[in-house]
């Protein structure tokens, strides 16, 4: 692998040369391969752009015959360690159980920004397909080398080469890798996958790779990871955010027996042998803090937000929106909300570092090694090369395992102390330093012609960003403007905000199509039928039509008492129809959603089953963001401190859930995680809606923002 001269190794992490590489390996047959410019990669390196399309993978055939797949993406439940390793399995024709994937360890793996956004099988699996393609032409070259014959003759089969003309000869391909180091560099030019016809393990219903070990709790998470001689670390947090220590006395902790006091800069922290004993330590610590005076939480955030939000950029702009509202019969004007809303993963961020001889082991619940390995580096002073970030299991990320706190705090503390250390952030921990999905407004105005279509479409977007939010109706006058997004927005929210499961997605379609059911009601049209009048996208037309297909339920006026609901979205290629229906209890304002069906068209698809509990899980998640998850925050302080008072969806306010998975193997795979996700508010906003007759404009729609909409009425 070459490494880029403009790059510098504390701007892209460690790349390993190829000599590195195969000294720690072993012997094999290894395809390295480079898709692009390295130039590009410096240039889109920033978390807010598009996943960089320039990245180097690894594949090895060892000598007993096994296949590993060397990727800088991680496991976090998504399941890419399986459509990943069936992608490869096809093209090299191999067994599925032969392939081992090692994900995310930073001295085996290339560079790899982060797993964000849905992008590692729609990204990762196209050019590991052509490394798996050549390294079939490889091996059948060296066996035609071997028996001195012409390489038309030969094919592979389950991992071994045969001869079309003479049945006898098998030559499998660890035999051929056996004692060797060879290098092929993929010609991606020359290189044919197979057609879709003719696959026999992508495209098949799979099991999980990795289910095994995660039912029988063998599989390793960073919690999981315990060394000789290893300290539990407690760390002293601030009260609030912005939050300025000025003064400590650690005196007491000291007297507990055995207890390490680490006063380094801004860390302290306390450290035991016993968990137990870091805490009671630590909460002897007296500390004062200087925090500076703030009115602002979940009551006034909206109107402070619109004040602040900065200049923003034209997202699509289209024909004239003046000349659309003179020639409206109907205009209709809206302003949708979404409150702060948390990851809330099941595993807490959570870190484990070790010194070295040479350099520093880290086991770290991240969505980004690479970046978690710069950070380390950053804070040590070591050289990037001399952190190695091995791979774990990751308990969800949701896009909120992406920064490094933790980790830097357990690597700082290992090279102060030279024991390992492992830090563990409480539930309080978590929502303090999560980086929360960002409260926004959405300002909606549409128009229809006397016909009952559409004709024009003004939004206004504040601090979500501009995912998701282009029309996609055939709308002759339209404008979208976004100010502000999810990152990079510190100054303006009190606290840390970033990437949540669709990041600006679904804020923006829970007001799209929010605002084309209220069109529809203005129309007096179904809202099935008012959507399939608007579109000219047949292929979303036919997600729709699938899904309203599944769904078995005709649509009339709204609102109808009937309690359903319809939301569209096309969320980076992947289009999604989503329809429910609900019941609402008018004196509680509980919502009980009794099914969800959702039809999703991804390309070409992997897993099948995956792909299915993928949906099922982002729906399933998004269900408590659209009905009863906000983060409770006064000033920079965070009240929300554990799921007593965060509820995420239960096992009882789980719908059934029918996915619909539309054939399109002619376009390459597209995202699947995050999709579904992104149609949810907007789906039961329409379903409550149509149930009580009251239109609901703020996510999320607890039962008491219900039972005021209905009194209000």
């Amino acid at each position: 692998m070459k490494k880029d001269r403009n790059l510098q190794d504390s701007e892209i992490g460690f790349l390993l040369n190829r000599r590195d590489f195969i000294k720690i390996t072993g012997a094999g047959l290894f395809v390295f391969f480079t898709v692009g410019d390295m130039d590009l990669l410096a240039q889109r390196r920033g978390f807010g752009s598009d996943y960089p399309e320039d990245f180097n993978a690894y594949l090895r055939i060892g000598d007993d015959g096994r296949v590993t797949c060397f990727s800088g993406k991680i496991e976090m439940g998504q399941g890419v360690i399986t459509s990943l390793a069936q992608m490869l399995a096809e093209e090299l024709d191999v067994e599925l159980t032969s392939v081992d994937m090692i994900m995310g360890d930073t001295a085996l793996c290339p560079f790899d920004f982060a797993t964000v956004g849905s992008r590692s099988t729609k990204f990762f699996g196209p050019p590991l397909r052509k490394a798996a393609a050549e390294a079939r032409a490889v091996l059948i070259q060296l066996a035609a080398e071997s028996l001195h014959v012409n390489p038309d003759r030969l094919y592979t089969e389950n991992g071994v080469i045969r001869d079309r003309q003479n049945r006898g000869t098998r030559i499998p391909y660890g035999q051929l890798a056996k004692g060797k180091r060879i290098e092929r560099h993929l010609k991606k030019d020359e290189v044919v996958i197979k057609h879709y016809s003719k696959h026999k393990i992508s495209g098949k219903a799979t099991l999980r790779t990795d289910s095994l070990e995660k039912v029988t709790g063998k599989a390793k998470f960073a919690g999981d990871i315990i060394l000789p001689g290893m300290l539990y670390a407690k760390i002293l947090r601030p009260p609030a955010h912005n939050s300025r220590l000025t003064k400590v006395d650690v005196s007491a902790a000291k007297e507990i027996k055995d207890a390490m006091i680490i006063e380094e800069e801004d860390l302290i922290a306390a450290l035991h042998e016993v968990p137990e004993q870091a805490e009671k330590a630590l909460d002897r610590i007296k500390a004062e803090y200087e925090t500076p005076p703030s009115d602002l939480n979940n009551k006034n955030i909206f109107e402070y937000l619109e004040k602040a939000a900065p200049n923003g950029q034209m997202v699509t702009q289209k024909g004239n929106i003046d000349d659309g509202r003179k020639q409206a019969a109907v205009s209709i004007q809206s302003k949708f909300l979404n409150h702060y809303v948390a990851h809330a993963p099941i595993e807490t961020h959570t870190a484990v570092a070790a010194m070295e001889k040479d350099g520093m082991r880290v086991w770290a619940s991240t969505q980004a090694p690479f970046m978690v390995q710069n950070s380390v580096a950053q804070a040590t002073g070591l050289s990037p090369e001399k952190v190695r970030v091995l791979p774990v299991h990751v308990g969800g990320g949701f896009g909120g395992k992406t920064t490094n706190l933790e980790t830097v705090e357990a690597a700082r503390l290992t090279k102060l102390t030279g024991r390992p250390v492992q830090v563990a952030m409480t539930r309080r921990e978590e929502f303090f330093y999560d980086a929360v999905r960002p409260a926004a407004i959405v300002r909606a105005e549409s128009g229809l012609d006397k016909e009952g279509k559409i004709n024009y479409w003004n939004f206004d977007i504040l601090l979500a960003g501009s995912r998701s939010s282009e029309p996609i109706y055939d709308i002759p006058h339209q404008r979208v403007y976004a100010r502000g997004g999810g990152f990079g927005q510190e100054s303006i929210h009190p606290f840390r905000t970033g990437a949540w499961r669709g990041p600006g997605s679904n804020t923006n379609v829970f007001a799209m199509e929010s605002q084309t059911d209220i069109m529809a009601q203005a129309a007096g049209i179904d809202p099935l039928s008012f959507r399939l009048k608007n579109l000219a996208d047949k292929r979303m037309e036919r997600v729709l039509k699938a899904a309203a297909d599944k769904f078995g339920h005709s649509f009339t006026k709204g609102p109808s008492g009937e309690g359903v609901g319809i939301a569209l979205t096309d969320y980076l290629g992947t289009y999604v129809a989503t329809m429910a229906q609900v019941k609402v209890d008018k004196e509680n304002g509980h919502v009980r959603i009794e099914r969800m069906v959702c039809a999703q068209d991804m390309g070409e698809i992997i897993n099948p089953q995956g792909a299915k509990l993928q949906i099922e899980g982002g729906i399933t998640m998004a269900i408590g963001a659209a009905l009863s998850e906000e983060l409770q925050f006064k000033g920079g302080a965070i009240l929300t401190e554990n799921f007593d008072s965060y509820e995420i969806t239960r096992f009882s306010g789980a719908p059934q859930i029918d996915v619909v998975l539309i054939e399109n193997n002619d376009m390459a795979p597209q995202g699947c995680g995050e999709p579904a996700c992104t149609t949810v508010g907007a789906v039961l906003a329409n379903a409550v809606c149509d149930a009580i007759g009251v239109r609901l404009y703020e996510l999320p729609m607890t039962s008491e923002r219900i039972k005021k909409a209905m009194m209000n009425t």
